[in-house]
């Protein structure tokens, strides 16, 4: 057994999040979270709220409350959507947290004892009708290197370029729009990453479990070159910039900069739920203290990865303490909604509260890991997700399982049956089910996740033809004893889908095993014939409803009018 600790992007409170940002990160991180658990490791999985920022004060204006209480009210939903979504974290939390503002201020004291930290007169965008400084996304504009329009005033989301806000073309103001803006001094600190960006730079050498997506974005910076960055802004909403133990002179009324916050937030998150638990937070996050065997995995977009390779190692970098490492750091590429954005003030896609509201969590989990945008950007359509829905839940597993045990039912007893020996049919199977099983233990493993989906959907099917083939219903009329060996096969073929499509459809996959009596969640091996014995005989069995009810054309037509499709 070994410990894996794993983290997802942290969702802003800014609003409730779309199935793009729930297949970005958070659930590609829980179907694997869920295997490594069933194969016996020790996993800690964490995730929670970043709340600090630029959005969230806009978003909290915008509600007419101060961005405390909107944190508070976010946090709260996006943790019951999460879990509404099967959402296994260990622990979900907040960046606000006294924790995580006590890590930022030891952060922020070892970089300035290391050298790295340096105040700076700056030259910003101040808006002169709404009376104050404007940082990065108070501002959008032109993005100076592809013409983007509008680019944010810290990142543009067409070429993924960092930005300042000064280094847009025919910049306005996000709270007003106005373009009365001009060139006042402030004082903030940079975090000088230029210093350490050999040894950033060394380090992503070494991370050859990185998909190229990671390895690329981290290069491309690497090679545009660092900038020091700025680490604080006039803000009201974040943590005060202090200088042993107090206000920092000349920065009141200032915070840190979100970016410099947020990825410390999964340590502070850590110690929310150490302190909860009973637990030593630092085994998973100080290699002098027992985390140097923790594999850790993270999971983001790739409008993340810069931040997470570049920046924030530059923190811990510098901070010169032996914190631990991210040593697999999985990107993934958007989703889109017909080939543009999810929007919300163009009711244009799907987003996770409504899309409970509409059909089961396994429904949307199945198809968004199916059509994981981990090669590129992927687009949402109402008929891919009905095909995928509809082929693969309803017509393949559903059928499969539905249609063994009823017919164990009227012909067994709902008990699971005895007699016969398997023939060459089942050990053919046998050695096909063994190959994949090892097929897809290893792209679960590898993280592949849409290739693993494909896997275990093959093993479904290797089940359907195994009846077709075999025809207990017409064995059972002329030789009970070989239908019996049939039925107790296709049992147990029941009993392990359910056990393998856990990590992707949870709630199905406990209805599964638990109609075969089982309750056991580990990870099976690559031993069919083992496997595929479990289920003794004269086990009693339950015939579950229909587990996957498929979609008709009429809801699709109604939610493409509803929510946006291929004409919105």
């Amino acid at each position: 057994m070994s410990r894996i600790l794993i983290t997802s992007a942290l969702p802003g409170v800014n609003g409730v999040k779309h199935l793009g940002n729930l297949v970005g990160s958070m659930l590609p991180a829980d179907v694997y979270a869920r295997f490594q658990r069933a194969r016996g490791h020790e996993v800690l999985a964490i995730c929670g709220t970043d709340e600090h920022g630029t959005p969230t004060e806009l978003a909290a204006a915008a509600e007419g409350i101060d961005p405390a209480a909107y944190s508070a009210k976010y946090y709260e939903i996006q943790k019951r959507l999460g879990e509404g979504f099967g959402l296994s974290w260990d622990h979900w939390g907040r960046t606000s947290s006294k924790y995580a503002e006590e890590l930022t201020h030891h952060f922020a004291a070892k970089l300035e004892e290391a050298g790295l930290i340096e105040e700076r007169v700056d030259r910003m965008i101040y808006s002169i009708d709404d009376k104050r400084f404007l940082p990065d996304r108070y501002v959008e504009g032109t993005c100076p290197h592809c013409n983007y329009r509008p680019a944010r005033g810290d990142q543009c989301d067409n070429c993924s370029r960092l930005l300042d806000p000064v280094d847009l073309i025919d910049p306005y103001s996000t709270v007003s729009g106005s373009k009365n803006l001009e060139m006042r001094d402030t004082r903030h600190l940079y975090l000088l990453q230029t210093k350490v960006a050999g040894d950033i730079r060394a380090w992503v050498d070494t991370q050859t479990d990185w998909p190229p997506l990671a390895r690329s974005i981290a290069y491309k910076h690497l090679d545009e070159g660092l900038i020091d960055r700025g680490i604080t802004r006039d803000l009201v909403w974040g943590f005060p910039v202090l200088k042993d133990g107090k206000t920092r002179p000349g920065f009141e009324g200032k915070v840190y900069y979100v970016w410099f916050d947020a990825p410390i937030g999964y340590l502070g998150i850590t110690r929310e739920w150490a302190a909860s638990n009973n637990q030593d937070w630092q085994r998973w996050w100080r290699t002098d203290k027992g985390a140097d065997d923790v594999r850790y995995v993270e999971f983001m977009g790739k409008d993340n990865v810069a931040f997470h390779t570049v920046s924030f190692p530059a923190t811990i970098i510098g901070s010169g303490e032996p914190w631990k490492r991210v040593d697999v750091l999985k990107a993934f590429n958007w989703l889109n909604w017909y080939g543009g954005k999810f929007s919300t003030s163009n009711k244009r896609g799907v987003f996770m509260d409504t899309a409970l509201e509409l059909l089961p969590a396994d429904y949307w989990r199945w198809y968004l890991i199916a059509n994981a945008p981990e090669g590129s950007d992927t687009a949402f359509t109402w008929e891919q997700f009905q095909s995928a829905v509809n082929r693969d839940l309803a017509d393949v597993l559903g059928n499969f399982v539905n249609r063994i045990l009823k017919f164990n039912e009227a012909k067994f007893g709902a008990r699971v049956p005895a007699g016969g020996e398997p023939g060459p049919i089942e050990e053919k199977l046998f050695a096909d089910i063994s190959a994949g099983l090892a097929d897809l233990t290893a792209l679960m493993d590898g993280i592949e996740l849409r290739k693993s989906a494909a896997a275990l959907r093959a093993l479904w099917v290797l089940g359907n033809e195994y009846l077709q083939e075999a025809a207990p219903w017409t064995a059972f009329k002329t030789d009970e004893a070989r239908a019996a060996v049939i039925v107790r096969t296709a049992l147990n073929l029941v009993a392990l889908y359910g056990r393998l499509a856990s990590p992707f459809i949870p709630e199905a996959a406990a209805k599964i095993v638990g109609a075969v009596g089982e309750t056991a969640t580990a990870w099976p091996t690559a031993d069919a014939s083992a496997e595929l014995s479990r289920l003794e005989p004269g086990r009693a069995l339950t015939t579950p409803d229909v587990l996957f009810r498929k979609i008709e054309d009429d809801q699709i037509a109604e939610w493409t009018e509803r929510f946006g499709g291929a004409e919105g």
